[in-house]
């Protein structure tokens, strides 16, 4: 089996193995007509439920034909121009390129003496990152696994650096459209129940900055602790960006930690025309970034920001096995004494191939493409009486909803745009998200793929359209 580990004596195994991997992906890739296959559940599980693995097949070949079954053939291949769905992007080939070394090496990003250059890369890259935000000479931060950990970090922080003496009084302030992970942290962190405070948001799913200053006097009224307010740049279900410039007065007239969560907006960083979208986003005490949905990065590439150094000291802790505390006085630079994670993969490199080959500018010009993409879509269905789309995007989400003419029970629509995603799904020619808007469903473009175009999104309403009017023709069928 030695035969197998990766060598100065098998390297040419290694070369033959993994390009025989990239062959059947590349082919695949080539050859992929629609997003998805339609498989469902049942009829894939079983394949997979009868495979032996205390029997291996001993031969790659055999496991990649095999992969094929079970994988490959049935994958959702988000680079298809018809996957609209989720915050998956298209990835960038330097970026794959940066996965491929870096799973080789198998560098771990804790320590100095298991990473060295790693290192020194990861914190270019967050120096670079802090520099593209604004956050001033002092500002530090660490890659992490997504932007669920980075929220988490995050707000740990910000716990931290509360003047309380009992967790109770603390309050977290995010909007009513803010990322789950926000409540979900706060649990974690072993906050009350009541410690979120939803803050509502204004037409464009912003939050209003008015009702924010309303909670945070009311907080302070009754004894309690502003810990943070987590502002919003670009939302999951409709890309809306929060008023960051009033949100930080706020935060600084009540000495509250401002947190601004732009894993999806992030994109703007490097945008050659949308930067000031995100104008104030300078001023946080922390940021988390998803270089994965939208600097066009292979899952996952992720950090969180900080201005202020210092207050990673909250998620250091020192093993005498793995960075003793000689080494900060010698000066050796260890990742694991800002993050939560202790072994780490050097994700960090795919994001360094991509701006080494590509530029900032052209990772910018991207996402600017599927903004604009955005927007013709959105006239698009401004102009579509069969539709109700919720909001202009600021980003790159077009939240919409089928309205049949013939039909005014909400209940009937809701079951009508329910029928036409799953449809649309089991078919394989699009794969839309969905969400609730005022408890009414919804379907959700996001669209981070510069390849889609206006006659794609224009054909996939159309198909949207056919399969919900299916639907509401077999049900007046049935009521009849």
């Amino acid at each position: 089996m030695r035969s197998h580990l990766l060598n100065d004596t098998t390297a040419e195994q290694y070369r033959s193995s993994v390009t025989e991997g990239i062959e059947r992906v590349a082919a695949k890739i080539a050859a992929t007509e629609r997003p998805f296959t339609g498989v469902t559940v049942d009829a894939l599980a079983p394949t997979i439920d009868a495979i032996d693995l205390d029997k291996p097949l001993l031969d790659t070949a055999a496991a990649l034909d095999e992969l094929e079954d079970v994988y490959l053939r049935d994958a959702i291949y988000f680079h298809h121009p018809r996957y609209l769905a989720h915050l998956n992007c298209p990835v960038v080939i330097p970026a794959v390129l940066g996965e491929a070394i870096l799973s080789a090496v198998n560098s771990s990003l804790d320590t100095w003496d298991q990473s060295a250059g790693g290192t020194l890369i990861e914190r270019k890259l967050i120096d670079w990152t802090t520099a593209r935000i604004g956050l001033g000479p002092a500002a530090d931060g660490v890659f992490t696994s997504g932007g669920t950990q980075s929220n988490f970090q995050a707000l740990l922080l910000a716990r931290e650096e509360a003047k309380t003496d009992s967790f109770t009084k603390l309050r977290i302030f995010a909007s009513e459209v803010s990322h789950f992970s926000v409540k979900k942290s706060a649990k974690l962190l072993g906050l009350s129940a009541d410690s979120v405070v939803s803050i509502p948001v204004d037409h464009d799913k912003r939050m209003q900055a008015v009702a924010l200053a309303h909670e945070l006097e009311r907080c302070k009224k009754d004894g309690l602790v502003p810990m943070a307010v987590v502002a919003t740049a670009g939302t999951t279900d409709f890309g809306s960006i929060d008023p960051l410039p009033e949100i930080a007065e706020l935060c600084e007239q009540f000495g509250t930690w401002m947190h601004v969560d732009a894993a999806y907006g992030c994109g703007l960083l490097a945008s050659v025309r949308y930067r000031g979208r995100i104008d104030g986003i300078e001023r946080a005490d922390s940021v988390t970034v998803d270089y994965h949905k939208s600097f066009f990065q292979p899952v996952s590439s992720s950090a969180v920001l900080v201005r202020d150094a210092a207050t990673l000291r909250h998620a250091t802790y020192h093993a005498e096995y793995l960075n003793p505390r000689r080494m900060v006085q010698e000066r050796i630079p260890n990742q694991v004494d800002k993050s939560l994670q202790t072994t780490r993969r050097f994700d960090a490199l795919k994001l360094w191939m991509t701006l080494r080959v590509m530029g900032a500018d052209g990772i910018g010009q991207l996402f600017d493409e599927v903004v604009d993409l955005a927007a013709e879509g959105w006239r698009l269905l401004a102009a579509d009486p069969r539709f109700d789309v919720v909001v202009e995007p600021s980003l790159s989400t077009l939240v919409f909803r089928y309205i049949p003419a013939a039909v005014t029970d909400p209940a009937e629509i809701d079951r009508a745009n329910l029928y036409a995603r799953k449809a649309l799904f089991a078919s394989g020619d699009a794969v839309v998200a969905g969400t609730k808007v005022g408890g009414r469903h919804y379907l959700k473009f996001t669209l981070l793929n510069p390849e889609t175009t206006t006659a794609d999104i224009a054909a996939v309403l159309d198909l949207i359209a056919s399969h919900a009017e299916k639907y509401l023709g077999e049900s007046l069928d049935r009521a009849s």
